[in-house]
């Protein structure tokens, strides 16, 4: 009724009781159980013993509040499996304390497991609770963290925050949006600092929670935070041998004076990657190339853009802008075709080829690879083709891809084709589509190599009857 009355009493202890009459469809809120519960949720680590029937309710200390070197291992895995229901071990926590500009006590923790897809889904909460003077203002607070944060679990404290602050003000508020800031700045300091005091440990890391940093760098906008993050990346390198891994800021380190391009190649793995064309073709500048074995990988380090005032470039976009390679032959060279036979195949693989290449070219750039394809900013065809042009035709996918092939005037397999078109036609014919379709494979340009299985037979009954 929002009234009361203030009555002396005598033989009373001393302290406050509250007595609560419940309605006939709160009766649940009687029960031991129910009560322990929203005890355990809600006033778990307030200052003062709270006793149920006699027993004390609140057994778990409020870790955050105390000083780190006071916290054993013991201490914070029973305070990690109380907090996320969990049954493992934490890999790592990260206990932070900071009075500016906000006052911050806050304590998180890594799981030992490795996600599920569950945890990758963006639709799962973020497993940090937020507590004010250690009340529970909201369980899985998602707008402490930035989503791509998610797979961590703990609690943020903070006197600056008001306990009766509404779902609809913590969405909005310009003190959680600071907050946020300073946790996320932190926690990408900490994982920075444990991946070099400890790279193995943080090897296993990355490789199970590596696609959530990933995630943030696609869905962050604000640069610097994106390059904090990039920090994390690892990836392998031309210049390292198997399984091991480099970041960005190493990679930086053994750039050539004047070199202002971070260079990656995007293949399957690393046999195909070390025997890809691309690399071929920019082995002799002794570049430095980043393997990215994964799709996304690609698309991450394209989104990035710049990483320390330095391009994040593929390889195939080099080729691509590369004005040095001229439309010319070797005339040293004794194994290459002259410049006039070079512009009569030209004319007459086009004419084989059709709509399937907008431009023919020689290049000088390769050695053991008959030619190449290449196309305005060759990641995000990949990505396209995967995705809008996806249920396009091929003629429409080059006509939009524009593609030019790139030959090398003295392979084997060049050579012989431009003697065949004019002995045997029909067996050039199905070589040049065959070498173009390899290409378009290389490039990455044709998932399926299956589409030419039946050319490439007839190509070799063709071949062997003439043996």
């Amino acid at each position: 009724t929002g009234k009361y009355e203030i009555s002396e009493a005598e033989n009373v202890q001393r302290g406050t009781k509250i007595v609560v009459h419940l309605k006939g469809d709160a009766y649940d809120f009687a029960k031991e159980d129910i009560i322990r519960e929203v005890v355990k949720k809600y006033s778990n680590f307030v200052g003062v013993s709270i006793f149920l029937n006699g027993k004390r309710a609140n057994i778990v200390q409020a870790l955050w509040t105390m000083e780190p070197r006071e916290v054993t291992p013991d201490m914070h895995e029973e305070f990690y499996r109380f907090i996320s229901n969990a049954y493992d071990k934490p890999r790592y926590y990260f206990h932070y304390k900071t009075d500016a500009p906000l006052n911050i006590r806050a304590l998180f923790y890594i799981p030992e497991y490795k996600p599920t897809m569950f945890d990758m889904s963006r639709e799962t909460d973020i497993g940090v609770s937020l507590y004010s003077r250690k009340i529970l203002i909201m369980a899985k607070a998602n707008h402490v963290l930035p989503k791509y944060l998610r797979f961590i679990r703990g609690v943020v404290d903070s006197e600056d925050i008001p306990l009766n602050l509404s779902r609809e003000l913590l969405q909005d508020s310009g003190l959680i949006r600071k907050l946020r800031q300073v946790l996320t700045t932190r926690i990408l300091k900490f994982f920075a600092d444990k991946a070099k005091k400890d790279p193995l440990t943080y090897r296993k890391f990355y490789d199970d929670y590596g696609l959530f940093f990933r995630e943030g760098i696609v869905t962050t906008p604000e640069q610097d935070q994106r390059e904090d993050i990039a920090k994390l990346l690892r990836f392998e390198s031309s210049k390292l041998g198997e399984g091991e891994l480099t970041s960005l800021e190493e990679y930086a380190t053994r750039m050539k004076a004047g070199e202002r391009n971070i260079y990656f190649l995007s293949a399957p793995s690393r046999q195909l990657a070390e025997t890809s064309p691309y690399l071929e073709a920019l082995r002799k500048r002794d570049i430095e190339v980043l393997f990215l074995y994964e799709g996304y990988d690609e698309l991450v380090l394209m989104n990035l853009g710049q990483f320390d005032r330095k391009n994040l470039k593929s390889i195939e976009n080099e080729l691509y802008e590369d004005k040095e390679d001229t439309d010319t032959v070797d005339a040293t060279d004794e194994k290459s075709l002259k410049q006039n036979e070079v512009d009569d195949l030209k004319i007459w693989l086009k004419g084989v080829l059709l709509n399937k290449v907008n431009e023919i070219k020689v290049t000088k750039r390769l050695e053991s690879h008959p030619c190449i394809i290449t196309v305005l900013e060759m990641g995000s065809a990949r990505h396209f083709l995967r995705t809008t042009l996806a249920d396009k035709s091929q003629d429409e996918r080059l006509r939009l891809l524009q593609p030019t092939l790139e030959l090398n005037p003295s392979h084997p397999l060049i050579v012989k084709m431009n003697k065949l078109k004019e002995s045997e036609p029909e067996i050039a014919s199905l070589l040049a589509e065959q070498l173009y379709d390899n290409a378009m494979v290389n490039a990455g340009l044709i998932e399926d190599p299956r589409l030419g299985m039946s050319r490439l037979q007839t190509l070799l009954e063709k071949a062997l009857d003439k043996l």
